[in-house]
This record gives C-alpha cells, sequence and structure tokens, in this order.
C-alpha cells in the first residue's frame, strides 16, 4: 500500500507540473507585447539609456508597432515561452512537492507552510531559469539602432559567452532570486488562503460541507482568486524586478556594465529617481500580470481537475 500511495504522489507531482506548464504558456503567449514594454520602461533612468523615452504604457506600445513592428512588440518571445512555460511547470512541481512533504506529519497546513513551500519552489525555479530571462531581457531591449545586435536566441546566448563568460548568464541571479521567493511566496500564500474563504462560503451557501473545491468553484472563482493574488504579491516586490532587469542590461561596446551589482543599482536609482524611479513600468505589468494570472489559475486548475477526472475513470 505504501509502494502504491508513493507511485500516486509522484504521478501527481508531474500532473501538477503538466497543468502549470500548459497554464505558462497559455498566459505568456497573449501578453507579451506588455512584457517588452515593461522591461523598457524598468530600464530607462532618464539619463542615460538605449532606450526610447515613452509617456505611457499605450504610445510605448504604438511607437514599438510603428517603428518595430510585430518583431519588436515580440522581441525575446521565444526564450519568454520557453522560461514561462518551464518555470510554471517547475513551480507548481517543486511546489506540490514541498506541500506534501510537509503534511506528511501534519494533517493541514498552516499559511507560514504555504508560505515556505512557495519560498522553496521559487528559489528553486529562479536558479534554473535565470539564463533565459537575461537573454529575454536583453532581446527586448534591443531597439533598430542597436549596435551589434543579437540576430536571436541562440546568438545571444553564444554572444555572451563569448563576450561576457558564462557567469554572465546569471546576472540579476540575487535579486531575481529575492523576486521568485517573494513574489510566488506572497502570491500562493494570499491564493490558497483566499481560496479557503471563498471554498468554505460557498460550502456554505450550498449546505454542503463536504463537497470538494472543484464541485464548488467555477471559473470566474479561479480568475478572481489569481488576480487578487498577483495584485497582492505585484505591490510588494516591483522593485526586484526594476533592479534585476537594470542589471541584465547588454554592457557597452567597450565592456563596461551599466551597473555594477544590486547595491548600484539601488544606490543609483534611489538618488537620481526616487522611490518612483523602482516602480518604473508597473502600469504595462500589471496590465500583463493580472489578467494573465487569471487566465494561468483558471487553466491550471481546470487542466488538473481534468487530469484527476480521468485518473478516477482510469
Amino acid at each position: 500500500m505504501k509502494k502504491m500511495a508513493g507511485l500516486a504522489s509522484a504521478d501527481w507531482q508531474w500532473e501538477n507540473a503538466t497543468a502549470g506548464a500548459v497554464a505558462g504558456l497559455a498566459t505568456v503567449t497573449f501578453s507579451h507585447p506588455l512584457d517588452v514594454v515593461r522591461t523598457r520602461f524598468q530600464v530607462y533612468d532618464g539619463r542615460i539609456s538605449n532606450v526610447p523615452a515613452y509617456r505611457n504604457t499605450p504610445h510605448a506600445l504604438f511607437t514599438i508597432a510603428r517603428s518595430e513592428g510585430l518583431r519588436g512588440l515580440y522581441a525575446g518571445f521565444y526564450p519568454a515561452v520557453l522560461g514561462s512555460t518551464i518555470s510554471w511547470g517547475l513551480y507548481f512541481f517543486f511546489y506540490s512537492k514541498a506541500k506534501q512533504r510537509y503534511l506528511r506529519s501534519r494533517e493541514e497546513l498552516s499559511p507560514g507552510l504555504h508560505l515556505a513551500s512557495a519560498a522553496e519552489a521559487g528559489a528553486l525555479v529562479s536558479l534554473c531559469t535565470n539564463p533565459l530571462w537575461l537573454v529575454k531581457t536583453r532581446l527586448q531591449l534591443q531597439t533598430p539602432n542597436q549596435i551589434r545586435p543579437y540576430t536571436g536566441f541562440h546568438d545571444a546566448v553564444r554572444t555572451i559567452m563569448k563576450e561576457e563568460g558564462w557567469r554572465a548568464l546569471y546576472k540579476g541571479l540575487m535579486p531575481g532570486l529575492f523576486l521568485q521567493v517573494t513574489h510566488g511566496a506572497i502570491q500562493f500564500t494570499a491564493y490558497e488562503e483566499f481560496r479557503k474563504v471563498l471554498v468554505s462560503s460557498k460550502a456554505q451557501e450550498n449546505e454542503n460541507t463536504l463537497a470538494s473545491a472543484a464541485d464548488l468553484l467555477d471559473s470566474v472563482d479561479y480568475a478572481t482568486l489569481g488576480a487578487s493574488s498577483k495584485l497582492a504579491a505585484i505591490l510588494t516586490t516591483y522593485p526586484f524586478q526594476v533592479v534585476r532587469s537594470r542589471l541584465q542590461q547588454r554592457p557597452s561596446t567597450t565592456g563596461v556594465p551599466r551597473y555594477m551589482d544590486s547595491w548600484h543599482v539601488v544606490k543609483e536609482t534611489a538618488r537620481f529617481e526616487g522611490i518612483q524611479g523602482f516602480y518604473r513600468g508597473i502600469t504595462a505589468n500589471m496590465l500583463k500580470n493580472v489578467p494573465a494570472a487569471s487566465i494561468t489559475f483558471i487553466v491550471y486548475e481546470n487542466v488538473l481537475n481534468l487530469l484527476k477526472l480521468s485518473r478516477r475513470e482510469y
């Protein structure tokens, strides 16, 4: 019996990973132009910048579309799709595995253990995917007047390795780790706690305290849960994104990076831009991620429910 339980547990981890990967792919496909805009806003410091100045998000989208076309709006799309799909798949896999490990000695997880599970998953995902996000950032920052531009994902990786060494692929890792750990922890903890409250409320309304979440919640509920938990995470962790993007910029033609380390970014941004510098591009970020989180959790929960249904039928 223990062996069968262990096999079932391993299968469920892979089913969580599959649901997460499909959710991530669906998310990034429609929202990438906003990601490009967000990245360009994040690195624009008003002093020395390789990207144009945009007045707001609509102006940025219009300007990029007019001057660079669809190629500009979807710059870095390949590493974004690859990174998002891998990240969501690994995240749900590691998160599910951590929760199962904590549940071995208790009946229910506390908010603190949900937080620990999400933090653990975020750290592992960040270590695995940082090179993909660095390449995505650099491709998104390329403009038509770029000197010696990367021709694509593989050329970017080869050029970075040749000119800067393999360590360059891990620029921005520290703020990335803080971002993944804190953002994911806040988002998933909020999601789990909001979900408990909503399930309990609907169970009382239906006078059926034994009904499962799959029976009580629908896609509108998952969309609301995903959006609200994402909003809480964005507002508290956005400065980490700005620091990471600024660190991941391509060095100048002389090989000198714009910023030396995370502390240098923080000091320079605070000195010349104030608190608003740490929130550049947040409008595009919220337009991209709040609806995207709704789609992600709708897809994730429904794919997971389908997998559960197929298992029961089998």
